[in-house]
C-alpha cells in the first residue's frame, strides 16, 4: 500500500528588506506631511476654506501623491480637512453646530482632566506648569507674533499630560486643533492670548488641593475664549470673504 504523499505548502516570500525600509520611509513622511499640515492649521498659516495643494506637497517631501493622499487621510478623519467631490481638498470649515458641540465637549473634557491631575500630578510637575503660565505672561508681552500663536493651546496639552491618561491628551488635542478652525472662521473679538493669568489661578487652585474651585476657573477661562467667537453663518462668511480681501488687495 502507497502512502500518500504529504503535501507541502509553500509559504510567499517575505518582503525583501529594501522594500520594508521603503515602505517605513513612506510612513515616516507621510507622518511629516500630517505634522506640518495640523501645526500650520493650528497656528493659523493655513485658514480654513483653504485648498490643499498635493501636487506641490508631494514636491516639496519627495514623495508620491498616494503618500500625500495617505497623509491627508488621516487629517480628514480628524476633521481637519474635507474632501469636495470634484473639487480637492480643503482645509475645513467647521458649521455651528459643530463649533457648539467641540466646545461642550472641551468644556467636559477639561473637567475630567483636572480631576485626574488632581489624583496624580506631583509638586514638581505643578511647578513646572506654573513656570509655563509665567513663560506665557512674558511672550504675550515681549514675544512676536508667531511665539503667541504656537504657545496658544499648550498649557491646556501639558495640563492634560499631567492626567497621565494619553487618550483624553489626544483627544483634547484634536478638539484644540478643530476648535482653532472655529476660532479663525467665527472670533469677533481678535486677541493672541488664551488668559495666562487665568492658567496661573487654576493652578493655584491644584495647588491647593480645590477640585471645584479649579473646575470653575477654568469654566470661567473656556467661557472667555467662548465669548470672543459669534457663532452665525454671516459671521463665517465675513471672515472667509476677509480674508479673499486680505490675500488680493
Amino acid at each position: 500500500m502507497k502512502r500518500a504523499r504529504r503535501q507541502v505548502t509553500k509559504t510567499a516570500p517575505k518582503a525583501s528588506n529594501a522594500a520594508e525600509a521603503a515602505e517605513n520611509a513612506n510612513d515616516d513622511v507621510s507622518e511629516r506631511i500630517r505634522t506640518t499640515l495640523a501645526n500650520a492649521i493650528g497656528e493659523g498659516a493655513l485658514k480654513p476654506g483653504t485648498k490643499i495643494l498635493e501636487d506641490a506637497i508631494a514636491d516639496h517631501f519627495g514623495v508620491s501623491r498616494t503618500v500625500v493622499r495617505g497623509a491627508l487621510g488621516v487629517l480628514e478623519s480628524d476633521h481637519l480637512l474635507e474632501r469636495k467631490k470634484n473639487r480637492g481638498t480643503f482645509v475645513a470649515e467647521p458649521g455651528i453646530d459643530e463649533a457648539r458641540a467641540l466646545f461642550e465637549s472641551r468644556r467636559k473634557l477639561e473637567h475630567a482632566i483636572l480631576e485626574l491631575v488632581m489624583e496624580r500630578a506631583s509638586a514638581e510637575q505643578l511647578d513646572a506648569l506654573e513656570k509655563l503660565a509665567d513663560e506665557e505672561e512674558q511672550i504675550h508681552h515681549h514675544g512676536d507674533e508667531k511665539s503667541k500663536t504656537t504657545l496658544s493651546g499648550k498649557f491646556h496639552i501639558v495640563l492634560a499630560d499631567l492626567g497621565g491618561n494619553a487618550v483624553l491628551t489626544e483627544v483634547l488635542t484634536k478638539i484644540v486643533a478643530r476648535l482653532s478652525l472655529v476660532m479663525a472662521l467665527y472670533e469677533e473679538e481678535k486677541r493672541d492670548d488664551c488668559g495666562a493669568d487665568h492658567h496661573r489661578m487654576i493652578v493655584s487652585a491644584l495647588k491647593a488641593k480645590d477640585l471645584a474651585k479649579a473646575q470653575h476657573l477654568m469654566d470661567h477661562h473656556l467661557a472667555d475664549i467662548e465669548g470672543r467667537v459669534r457663532l452665525t453663518e454671516g459671521q463665517g462668511d465675513r471672515h472667509t470673504f476677509m480674508a479673499v480681501l486680505e490675500n488680493f488687495s
